[in-house]
């Protein structure tokens, strides 16, 4: 720690106690490097601001394009079941009913608010089916000045017979939902979140910052895995093959030598 300018520290040595003047240059050189420092703060966050002003303007310009896009979507049958599926870290959040749910979403939709900075949601929009009333489920993350996270989600009404079991989570981290493996479960789970502690919920980002801007990679690869399924198996029906044919082989040539 460097002492206040102009005073002195004592410094034991050989039992002795000897005063050394602090190096003056050095203390002001420290606070000059402080003063910078405070400086390059102040414009980060003037940054940050503007940034954040540019996000806001760019949200209302992909608006009708992201609208678009899910009417596209709306013709392709499965699509965002497949990109869930194929999504390496949200592939295993659809359990096996789930997936029989997610057949009837017909689109999904995440919105920043109007400051970015306070929060977002994301809605999944589904067709009528037989296992809720609802066609609309909606997850809503508001950031409270505090540094904790609240959040709201739609209470599902559940057709008889058809509710999911619920468990209340005390995370909603990956490791905890691939446990539970429970795209429900997730949605019902509204314990708020501490940032200072990394309680950020991360399917929710995932979604957002990953899934979201290009569902259509995800669905390409499933895709991309069928063809890659389908060589691996004519190879391995080739290599079959192949050994029949050398047996075959053999076989022809051990008879040969019988018959001589």
């Amino acid at each position: 720690m460097v002492a206040d300018k102009g005073k002195k520290m004592k410094v034991e040595k050989g039992g002795e106690e000897e005063n050394h003047p602090i190096d003056e240059e050095l203390v002001l050189s420290i606070e000059k490097l402080q003063e910078i420092q405070d400086e390059l703060e102040k414009i980060n966050e003037e940054a940050s601001d503007k940034v954040l002003e540019v996000e806001q303007k760019y949200n209302v310009v992909r608006k009708p394009v992201y609208d678009k896009r899910n009417d596209i979507i709306k013709s392709i049958p499965d699509f965002w079941l497949t990109a869930f599926l194929s999504h390496p870290a949200l592939g295993n959040l659809l359990n096996e009913e789930d997936q029989k749910v997610f057949k009837h979403l017909s689109s999904l939709e995440v919105e920043d608010f109007k400051d970015v900075k306070s929060g977002y949601s994301i809605t999944f929009n589904f067709e009528s089916n037989p296992y809720f009333e609802d066609t609309k489920l909606t997850k809503t993350f508001t950031f409270l000045d505090e540094g904790t996270t609240e959040i709201t989600a739609t209470p599902i009404k559940w057709k008889e017979g058809m509710q999911m079991h619920n468990v209340i989570l005390v995370s909603s981290s990956i490791h905890d939902l691939f446990l539970l493996c429970s795209f429900f479960t997730w949605f019902s789970n509204t314990q708020p979140k501490d940032m200072m502690d990394d309680m950020q919920d991360e399917i929710a980002e995932i979604i957002k910052e990953d899934l979201w801007p290009n569902p259509l990679s995800y669905f390409n690869n499933a895709d991309e895995e069928l063809e890659v399924d389908d060589l691996e198996e004519e190879d391995k029906e080739g290599d079959d093959s192949d050994e029949d044919d050398d047996e075959q082989d053999d076989d022809d040539e051990d008879d040969e030598e019988g018959d001589e």
